[in-house]
């Protein structure tokens, strides 16, 4: 039985706000399924990262989308060693700057930037066949039929610490910057952050991650899917 569900199809959806430990918990099961792991916002981040690389307003939508379209993306799915090229340059370490995280939720809302990337996930999507995809829009948008949708949160006070331990900064002044940043993700035109109906909303802000994991992992038995 299990060897026939890990041959077959398996898609996982985790959504969710920074913070909300949706890297850590989606990597992780995706290591106990022998799944592919694709992290969107890494995507976004490259995409930003190229387009403050180039110089371009980042408020001219034509000019930024006309970066993401010219600029070659590769990113890996490996949960336990994935990376990020842009036009053949490593840039997991630079995406992850201050710089490109105060940028990436302005680039990220502009339409054919969205539009692109949405495209490459799927079809990442469609050649794992048994993947743990995360970010903002999975299970609205990217893969709306998957077999299990979830929408990690947790206490802003708890996302706040979590992210600034990640960053080494200022529990405020990172707590700020969520705040900020949620408002442009949830209020943005195109494929906003969202809970969709028929996913499953699981709080972290007390819980371990094996304990989110295996919650998880649950969920999926239930379903015959894991």
């Amino acid at each position: 039985m299990e060897e026939n569900v890990r041959a077959g199809r398996c898609v996982v959806a985790v959504d969710g706000p920074s913070g909300s430990g949706k890297s850590t918990v989606s990597r992780r099961l995706a290591v106990d399924l022998g799944a592919r792991y694709l992290d969107t916002g890494a995507m976004y981040r490259a995409i930003t990262w190229a387009v403050l690389r180039s110089g371009v307003d980042l408020t001219d939508a034509a000019a930024v989308g006309k970066v993401a379209g010219e600029v070659e993306l590769r990113i890996g799915t490996d949960p336990q060693g994935y990376g990020v090229t842009v036009d053949g340059t490593g840039v997991d370490q630079e995406i992850r700057g201050p710089e490109v995280t105060g940028a990436v939720s302005a680039v990220a809302a502009v339409p054919a930037v969205r539009a692109l990337l949405v495209a490459r996930q799927r079809e990442l999507i469609a050649q794992a066949g048994r993947i743990v995809v995360e970010g903002r829009d999975i299970g609205a948008v990217v893969a709306p039929d998957a077999d299990l949708k979830v929408y990690l949160t947790a206490s802003e006070a708890a996302r706040a610490r979590r992210r600034s331990a990640e960053d080494a900064a200022d529990v405020a002044a990172t707590a700020a910057d969520l705040a900020r940043r949620d408002r442009l993700d949830s209020t943005r035109t195109v494929n906003p952050l969202r809970q969709t109906d028929d996913a499953v909303e699981l709080d972290t802000t007390e819980l371990g991650i094996d304990e989110v994991v295996a919650q998880l992992r649950e969920l999926l038995t239930e379903r015959g899917v894991a």
